[in-house]
């Protein structure tokens, strides 16, 4: 039997593109049916097909341009050494900080437009500076315009949740040795009720005081005495320790506490300092988040401003909006409104209390980590939500609109493959996969703190505005 006489015979195996019910029929006549999984670029937006066909990998014209420009930039991002080297008063390591500027997470957002922890945290910040007696009078001082409100990202920094930083808060420095440019994040204050969820009772202004009094001096000593702490070394070493470093940071701050406790018995600091330090540290679970969110920041900005590359440099959000910046676009915000995310919530509370997504802590899986890297921690699931299988799914998805994979960082469920590494805009338009954030979710009003924790994409409208600038500039239409 020839093979054109044996596939007439052989009963019908068919692959289904599109809508279930084309293959109905087929099915009720025997057929064995495949669905393939496949939506159509850029949600069916034919100019945005287009755009993504004109700037696809090529060997000539705009795409060789492109590809030649994210193979510079995802080495850069993977190649980078993020080192722990200093901690220092915000006024004093981040460019135009004077005594009445406050950063926060996210894209540029009025004192008007904030969202509830935002306001609260920038309250709470210009009583902790003296700005202000009481709250009544840091809302107006807020809102007169006497206050530069600007975005942390806009001076290489970034913050969790609210991300407040005022010019006395101490920040941990940390420098990309491979690239030498610097970022920055805050010190985490911890569970509870903090500053970055909007709360500014005595006992949160307190703690900022002993952070930036005793905490900060104690560590800067520490981290001098050791020359530095290897943050890209603890996270590799995390990642196989089944943390994601994002939302499960355990392994990762065990392994920081180790590395600071023997240097900070080792500065000879003050009766009882040393005591109060090492019992703060022994306390925190998340430790470790910010200084990896400014090693992630570090790395990123090291793939910043190359033109034609379409690598996503910073996801950010604000609690109104989510904003993304690519590297050959610059500073250059693309945004879409917030959503609120999808996970647990502790008891007591429900979606109806929750905030819409928050946080600079995004630049994890801006980075290749976070959620991005969930296949290597199942126990994360535990806190927001979903199975084991869920997580592995996640990271797996990931590598379909990422460049590539960091060696640097290897799963082990994966057989010690890469994290999936280096967002780019042309792939998530392509695929109609938005990126997945792992996060804590806010209470909508502020001072109330975290109530759960789950995933939430990155809007796709975000990535679809960014192609569509790109095109632009780089006269591709």
């Amino acid at each position: 039997m020839s093979k054109m006489q044996q596939l007439l015979s052989d009963k019908p195996r068919l692959i289904n593109i599109g809508l279930r019910s084309f293959a109905d029929g087929a099915r009720q006549r025997g057929a064995e049916v495949f669905p393939l999984d496949w939506r159509p670029p850029g949600r069916g937006d034919a100019y945005l097909a287009r755009l993504v066909a004109l700037l696809a990998d090529d060997d000539a014209g705009p795409g060789a341009a492109v590809a030649a420009a994210n193979r510079i930039a995802l080495q850069r991002l993977s190649e980078s050494q993020p080192v722990w080297v200093d901690v220092q008063p915000a006024r004093q390591a981040l460019a135009d900080m004077d005594d009445h500027t406050i950063l926060h997470a996210g894209p540029l957002v009025a004192w008007e437009d904030m969202c509830g922890p935002m306001r609260g945290g920038i309250i709470g910040a210009l009583i902790y500076e003296g700005l202000a007696g009481d709250p009544k009078e840091a809302k107006a001082l807020a809102g007169s315009g006497q206050v530069q409100l600007a975005p942390c990202h806009s001076r290489y920094a970034v913050g969790p949740m609210a991300g407040i930083i005022s010019p006395s808060m101490p920040v941990v420095v940390v420098r990309n040795e491979a690239y030498g440019n610097v970022a920055f994040a805050t010190l985490n204050e911890g569970w509870g009720r903090t500053l970055r969820f909007g709360a500014y009772d005595e006992a949160v202004m307190a703690r900022l005081k002993w952070m930036e009094q005793t905490l900060a001096p104690a560590l800067k000593k520490a981290i001098k005495h050791l020359g530095g702490i290897n943050v890209k070394s603890i996270t590799a070493r995390a990642l196989q320790m089944g943390d994601e470093c994002h939302n499960r940071d355990l392994a990762a701050t065990a392994l920081l506490f180790k590395e600071l406790a023997p240097a900070l018995a080792a500065v000879n600091l003050r009766g009882g300092v040393l005591r109060e330090v090492l019992h703060f540290l022994s306390q925190q679970e998340h430790f470790f988040l910010n200084i990896s969110m400014a090693a992630c920041k570090a790395s990123l900005h090291a793939a910043a401003g190359l033109s034609n590359s379409t690598l996503v440099t910073v996801v950010a959000r604000n609690g109104v909006e989510v904003g993304i910046q690519v590297s050959c676009s610059g500073e250059r915000w693309y945004t879409a409104p917030a959503t609120i995310p999808l996970g647990l919530f502790f008891p007591g509370y429900s979606e109806g209390d929750a905030n819409p997504d928050l946080g600079d802590s995004a630049i994890s899986e801006t980075a290749g980590i976070g959620a991005f890297a969930m296949g290597a921690a199942p126990a994360i699931v535990q806190f927001v939500g979903g199975t084991p299988e869920d997580a592995l799914r996640f990271t797996l998805e990931m590598y379909e609109i990422t460049l590539g994979e960091n060696p640097h960082y290897a799963l082990p469920p994966l057989s010690f493959r890469g994290t999936p590494t280096g967002i780019d805009i042309r792939r998530v338009v392509e695929t109609g996969i938005a990126p997945v954030v792992n996060t804590g979710i806010a209470h909508k009003e502020s001072g109330h703190g975290l109530v759960g924790a789950g995933i939430v994409p990155v809007p796709l409208e975000c990535f679809e505005k960014a192609l569509r600038g790109v095109a632009e500039a780089m006269n591709v239409h």
